[in-house]
């Protein structure tokens, strides 16, 4: 059974960070953050709003693109670093807001790459006959887990979310390629050291800062950029498709360095890239689904096109996927 994308939708909140502001809080400048990273501004989102509430803007907007209802759905999955709580799950407290009453839930942590993980999942569970529909949604606040003090991680990352709805497409349309990836020795590299059963929250973690966010800068940049290439590379052999042949590559938006050390191993040309690293930032498992959901609403896709994601994240993971649309 072929699986692809029926209807795609994102949401991020409406405070936008700029490097200006940035300025005022560490010792950075706009230049610096601009060339060493392309982004020019975030999205924070307010006080109120949590992971499930961004997700569930996006939804909407998803399901209304499919044609669908939330009673029409059999399963949603929420790839997230950044739930509302431990328990219950994202996906839960979304299914309800969304009175998705016939919908199996469940979060998934792959950080960056969570949302082509929930692809695979999703893809799997629908091929096999199990489920006919699927909500996959990135979403994340990672404000709440950036020290904004630590000038080395709080320029890269916002808030947001992208969702899409997935079942049955015609033949020779939909995902024709998965490649999943993890390096758990890495793991030290990039993560959140304190919150769960290892280290739970005190008043020495918190003086201490440990809940935020942690990354290796230099170390992680290097296991992108090969990482990148090689998944990409593998998805497209595994699809049995060309390079040359990719109408749009939608990578995570995590340095744009890394994206244009992927567009010339592929060797494809700025155009065929979906770029919006200046405006959001890294937003983790919502980079990619967000990216793809303005690509559709500026029409930039049409029937028959072939579509490669690419990401990379903490664990460290990756993940990669053609799809024709």
């Amino acid at each position: 059974m072929p699986v692809g994308i029926l209807g795609t939708g994102m949401y991020v909140p409406e405070r936008v960070l700029t490097n200006k502001e940035l300025e005022q809080m560490v010792e950075t400048n706009d230049e610096w953050i601009v060339s060493r990273t392309g982004i020019s501004e975030r999205r924070i989102a307010a006080k109120e709003q949590a992971s499930s509430d961004l997700a569930y803007e996006a939804a909407l907007e998803a399901l209304g693109n499919a044609g669908l209802s939330a009673e029409e759905l059999d399963l949603i999955i929420v790839a997230t670093v950044t739930p509302d709580m431990s328990f219950p799950s994202t996906a839960c407290v979304l299914q309800s807001r969304l009175g998705a009453k016939n919908a199996a839930a469940f979060d998934l942590s792959a950080a960056c790459s969570g949302f082509i993980y929930g692809l695979a999942n999703a893809s799997g569970l629908i091929s096999s006959g199990m489920y006919k529909n699927a909500l996959v949604i990135g979403a994340e606040c990672l404000s709440r887990i950036t020290d904004y003090t630590d000038r080395n991680t709080c320029i890269l990352f916002g808030d947001g979310a992208g969702a899409v709805v997935i079942g049955q497409v015609p033949e020779g349309r939909g995902f024709q390629s998965f490649v999943l990836g993890a390096d758990g020795s890495g793991g030290e590299l990039l993560k959140a050291r304190a919150g769960g059963s290892r280290d739970p929250i005190t008043r020495e973690v918190l003086d201490e800062k440990r809940q935020f966010i942690y990354m290796a800068g230099k170390e992680v940049f290097k296991f992108a950029v090969k990482i990148m290439g090689s998944a990409a590379e593998e998805a497209l052999v595994k699809a049995g498709i060309d390079k040359s042949e990719i109408d749009l590559l939608i990578p995570h938006q995590a340095n744009i360095r890394i994206i244009q050390s992927a567009l010339e191993r592929l060797e494809l040309p700025e155009e065929k890239c979906v770029v919006n690293i200046n405006r959001y930032g890294n937003v983790s498992a919502a980079s990619i689904p967000i990216a793809l959901a303005e690509a559709a609403r500026e029409n930039r896709i049409n029937p028959g096109d072939k579509l490669l994601f690419v990401g990379f994240g903490g664990g460290l993971t990756w993940g990669a996927s053609v799809l024709v649309w």
